[in-house]
């Protein structure tokens, strides 16, 4: 009971903000909603696993480029949250979003054959189903549901209507609505940077992290390239959005190899610029 009403009260805050950033439009809503993270961000429950998180990313990581590091993740936070509710113009505009190596995609949608896309939470990682269904390519996307009752059918909605129409819970359930896709000619994109409890234990930053074999197992099986993407806020707050070379799984020996391949990749990209992860995931929990 006391969970449910905590719900309520949290979606009231959330749609309250909505409501604020309307009228605020984007551009001002994105500068309130960074400064409002990065002053509430730190009273979160959630700075003890920012720290942890990123002393094993960096033993030697000064306090200044930490500092940094944490309030560029809650300012790009804030940003993120209220871009939700603009996920309409950035379907239906083109100026907010470069795409590097969209030949990779055309070459995808020529081909008619399924790849899995696979990235992290990096800057407004949303955009990358977005962007791939505007290119016709058929798609499904593995998601996590809230745990907010009040706010999770109203991200639904927003992510059917605007990302992608092909919405897959994860789980057990979520598998086999997968492998349906994938016989259907359905790629399929999901992110692998979340500690998953029925994953493997496999180093990352060299320490064991329960990881997603998902799309391994997937790739093996059905032998399907994987695709990675990265995602970065860049000036004036547009998007940069890579499409990389293609990983083929018939160069690994099996599941756990190509899954330490794609945690060296999420490595790689969360170098280029560790602020603009979401450093709140309890990854080596």
């Amino acid at each position: 009971m006391f969970r449910t009403l905590n719900y309520f009260l949290q979606s009231l805050f959330v749609y309250l903000f909505f409501f604020i950033g309307r009228i605020l439009g984007i551009k001002l809503s994105r500068k309130f909603f960074s400064g409002v993270f990065i002053l509430i961000g730190p009273f979160f429950r959630s700075n003890k696993i920012i720290n942890k998180n990123l002393k094993i990313f960096s033993s030697t990581i000064s306090l200044k480029d930490k500092s940094r590091i944490v309030k560029d993740m809650w300012s790009n936070y804030g940003k993120t949250f209220i871009e939700y509710i603009f996920l309409n113009r950035f379907r239906r505009e083109n100026k907010f979003v470069i795409l590097d190596g969209e030949e990779n995609l055309l070459q995808i949608a020529k081909e008619n054959k399924p790849v899995i896309f696979i990235s992290g939470h990096f800057a407004n990682f949303e955009l990358m189903s977005m962007e791939i269904t505007k290119r016709n390519i058929s798609l499904a996307t593995i998601y996590r549901p809230l745990n907010n009752i009040f706010i999770n059918p109203f991200m639904e909605f927003l992510r059917r209507k605007y990302v992608c129409k092909n919405q897959i819970k994860k789980g057990i359930n979520g598998v086999r609505e997968t492998i349906g896709f994938i016989k259907k000619n359905h790629c399929i994109a999901l992110m692998i940077d979340q500690r998953i409890s029925e994953g493997e234990k496999i180093n990352l930053f060299n320490q064991p992290a329960l990881t997603t074999t998902l799309p391994s197992q997937l790739s093996i099986k059905f032998n399907l390239e994987i695709v990675p993407v990265y995602i970065e806020r860049i000036k004036d707050n547009k998007f940069k959005i890579e499409f990389q070379k293609r990983i083929n799984p018939k160069n690994f020996r099996d599941k756990l190899e190509l899954s330490l391949e794609l945690n060296k990749v999420l490595e790689k990209m969360i170098l280029r610029n560790p602020g603009q992860w979401i450093w709140t995931h309890n990854r080596w929990k």
